[in-house]
């Protein structure tokens, strides 16, 4: 039989052993409960808030007209995607939010990602909303921006990529135009997917 101290002292080697194995080194800058949404994605099929619960995902905001931001944001995406696919992990989705719902048909958005070498089982490009929604989404639930520029059919978005838990908390942004952190995001997919 052990004493009370040997048995103290076990107790505190496994404890601190079992915190060293755990997910505590995953350090967020973000604490947003995604709000409720039912929306259609490039396949016209119906994609809303509880069919991500339970997983791990990466949002962004685009759309197909954009003339700066989304092209590379979206490239930079599909190099994640080769990434994470070469780090084994399978478990993520990719939910891109089109600014410009009016123009965003599902037609557009599937040819729009067709331009890019996607993996498409991983990735849900939304719309069939309005523009106040969208802009409603983004501020609430991301704290970015989604807003018509006056006389010109351009939007303001945010750049950001933002991870989202399986709970639908976003828990953290990163660049998503330039110098993305790719290892960082992979490992912090890694983590949240053990939680």
């Amino acid at each position: 039989m052990y004493t009370k101290k040997q048995f103290a002292v076990i107790f505190f080697i496994l404890f601190f052993t079992m915190t060293g194995c755990s997910n505590n080194d995953f350090k967020g800058n973000m604490n947003d409960k995604v709000q409720n949404f039912s929306y259609v994605n490039q396949n016209n099929q119906k994609v809303n808030l509880k069919d991500l619960k339970g997983k791990v995902w990466i949002a962004d905001f685009i759309f197909t007209n954009c003339k700066t931001v989304c092209p590379p944001m979206t490239y930079n995406l599909t190099q994640l995607q080769k990434k994470l696919k070469k780090a084994g992990v399978q478990d993520y989705l990719i939910v891109s939010f089109s600014v410009d719902p009016t123009k965003d048909t599902p037609q557009k958005l599937k040819e729009y990602i067709h331009k890019f070498d996607a993996d498409e089982s991983h990735w849900q490009l939304l719309t069939g909303y309005s523009q106040k929604e969208i802009q409603k989404l983004a501020e609430k639930s991301f704290k970015t921006i989604a807003v018509p520029q006056p006389n010109s059919d351009q939007i303001m978005h945010g750049t950001s990529f933002y991870l989202v838990d399986k709970k639908g908390t976003v828990v953290k942004s990163y660049s998503g135009n330039q110098d993305v952190p790719f290892d960082e995001i992979i490992k912090d997919i890694k983590t949240l997917n053990k939680m």
